[in-house]
């Protein structure tokens, strides 16, 4: 004689689904450092400029083969504009 309970397919399911539940649990939530974006900080002003597209593709493969932004390297030039312009007048 079989003294095993019988379990139905749905019992199977709950018991799958408290497991589940339950190593969710225990598993700890990593905490990501919350990092500031341009997109997000009070310091920055998103804008809009209109490139020739053969420049913007410059621009682009420049910016990623030095591992930078295409906004730093536009903020950068901006900045040496604007000193030149200022010895002008």
């Amino acid at each position: 004689m079989n003294n095993q309970k019988k379990t139905s397919r749905f019992d199977d399911l709950i018991d799958a689904a408290r497991s589940r539940q339950q190593r969710d649990k225990l598993q700890p939530v990593e905490e990501k450092p919350t990092s500031s974006t341009k997109s997000t900080s009070p310091d920055y002003t998103r804008t809009t400029i209109y490139l020739p597209k053969q420049l913007h593709r410059q621009l682009k493969a420049a910016a990623a083969s030095q591992d930078r932004q295409m906004s730093d390297i536009v903020t950068e030039l901006i900045e040496q504009w604007l000193l030149t312009k200022s010895g002008d007048t």
